[in-house]
C-alpha cells in the first residue's frame, strides 16, 4: 500500500535531512583525517586540540541526528540502520582522536607507518562521503564507493602488519625499548580500528542499498 502524498513528501524530507547530517559527519571525518595528518607532520598541543575540537563537533551532529530519530514520524531508512551508520562514522573519528591524544600524552613521535596509515583513513572518509552522497541518486555508484572501503581495510591490514613487524624487528631488549613497543602497538591499534569502523560503515551502506532496492 502506498503512503498518502503528504506522508510520502514528509518521508522524502526526513530522508534528505538524515542524509544531510550523515554527510556532515563524513565531511568532519575527512577534516579530522587532515588534522591528524597535520599533527603527524608537527606534533604540537595546538594540533592535537584541533583534532579534539573536530571530534566534538562531530559528536554534536550525531546527537542532533539521534534526537531527530526520536522525533521522526517516518524514517524511509530504518532507524536502526541510520543509528548504526552514524555510530560507525563516529567510531572512525573517535579512533583518530584517541590516536593523537595518546601520542601527545605518552610522548609518542610520529612514524612513517602512521603517516601512511592516516592517508588510508582519509581515503576511507572520501569513499564514505561519496557513498552517502549518492545513496539516493545513484545506488550503484554508492555501492562502488562502499566497496572501495573494504579494499582500503585490506590495505590497512597489510600496513599494520608491516608496522608491527618493523617495530619488533628494530626493538632492543631494554626496558625503554619494550615501553616504546607497547606505546606504538596501542597507537597502531587505534589506526586499524579506525579503518575497521569505516568498513563497518561501508557494510551498513550496502545493507541500506539492498533494502532500497
Amino acid at each position: 500500500m502506498k503512503l498518502p502524498i503528504v506522508a510520502r513528501l514528509t518521508a522524502r524530507q526526513e530522508e534528505s535531512s538524515f542524509i544531510a547530517k550523515l554527510l556532515v559527519q563524513t565531511q568532519l571525518l575527512f577534516e579530522g583525517t587532515q588534522a591528524v595528518e597535520a599533527y603527524m607532520l608537527e606534533p604540537t598541543r595546538e594540533r592535537a586540540l584541533h583534532v579534539r575540537d573536530i571530534e566534538r563537533r562531530a559528536d554534536a551532529v550525531r546527537r542532533a541526528l539521534i534526537q531527530q530519530l526520536k522525533q521522526a514520524f517516518i524514517t524511509p531508512i530504518d532507524r536502526e540502520d541510520l543509528f548504526s551508520l552514524s555510530r560507525a562514522l563516529d567510531d572512525v573519528l573517535d579512533a583518530l582522536y584517541s590516536t593523537t591524544r595518546e601520542m601527545y600524552l605518552l610522548g609518542v613521535a610520529p612514524s612513517e607507518h602512521l603517516i601512511v596509515m592516516v592517508k588510508t583513513v582519509r581515503q576511507c572518509a572520501q569513499e564514505l562521503h561519496g557513498a552517502i552522497r549518492h545513496l539516493e541518486s545513484n545506488p550503484s555508484l554508492a555501492s562502488r564507493h562502499a566497496l572501495r572501503v573494504r579494499a582500503l581495510e585490506n590495505r590497512m591490514d597489510t600496513q599494520y602488519m608491516e608496522a608491527m613487524a618493523d617495530l619488533f624487528r628494530d626493538g632492543a631488549g631494554s626496558l625503554e625499548a619494550v615501553v616504546h613497543i607497547l606505546k606504538m602497538r596501542e597507537v597502531y591499534g587505534h589506526m586499524i580500528q579506525a579503518v575497521k569502523s569505516a568498513e563497518r560503515a561501508g557494510d551498513l551502506i550496502d545493507d541500506i542499498l539492498v533494502k532500497f532496492n
